[in-house]
């Protein structure tokens, strides 16, 4: 069936508004597929680098040891936020002669410096996502605009030739129907990709937050005990 479709002569016969909408589309679409790449492959070396950094997490004894294997593990939203946390415990370790309350202060310092790192790696893991979910959405419709302008434009044409025959207007309006055929082919992928990233980053997102909750009762054992 797909075979049958003179494409090249379908773009040749395309009106301008018919030809804008399937160079935008064939743009948006190109695009997609390069953020669907780029996502999944930064996705994909996230969830692989937590793992690592939960081995690693789990099985050592001293969290300065930790903390100088960050390095490899940079693209873990999970070791980032270890990092931040961390960081925020130093400062409150220097304190050494520090009262009950200014431990307090300092745990909650912890404790918003561990908020503030999974939000920001929330935020970066959600990034581009966005352009999928507009081309999920605006791209069918785009496609029916030119479908509808094209078919416009073939009615007007056989208007004046005063001609209607089947043959006639046929080949126009199948032409014309290319359009959303080419919207639904930059949206499918397009909205596939925008839900199973979106899931997949709520499942960083929990365990950024079971991880932080971890972290600060291994705080607060070292600080109130």
């Amino acid at each position: 069936m797909f075979a049958s479709i003179n494409y090249w002569d379908v773009i040749l016969h395309a009106s301008l508004i018919e030809l804008f909408v399937l160079i935008l589309l064939a743009i948006v679409s190109a695009v997609s597929w390069a953020i669907v790449l780029q996502k999944g492959l930064q996705l994909s070396a996230a969830k692989r680098r937590s793992s690592e950094f939960l081995e690693v997490f789990w099985g050592a004894t001293q969290l300065d040891t930790i903390y100088e294997s960050l390095s490899r593990l940079q693209a873990s939203p999970l070791a980032k936020v270890f990092k931040a946390g961390y960081e925020e415990m130093l400062k409150l370790a220097k304190q050494k002669t520090a009262q009950p309350q200014e431990k307090l202060e300092g745990i909650e310092n912890i404790e918003r410096a561990l908020q503030r790192s999974s939000m920001a790696e929330i935020t970066g893991l959600e990034s581009s996502l966005s352009f999928l979910g507009t081309v999920g959405a605006t791209a069918p419709f785009v496609g029916l605009f030119g479908t509808v302008m094209g078919i416009l434009s073939a009615f007007n044409e056989i208007a004046q030739q005063g001609n209607a025959s089947i043959a006639t207007v046929a080949a126009p309006i199948g032409n014309a129907l290319l359009a959303t055929a080419a919207g639904l082919f930059a949206a499918i992928p397009a909205v596939v990709a925008y839900n199973a990233f979106l899931n997949r980053i709520r499942v960083f997102d929990t365990e950024m937050a079971n991880f932080s909750s971890e972290f600060l009762n291994i705080v607060k054992r070292n600080f109130f005990n």
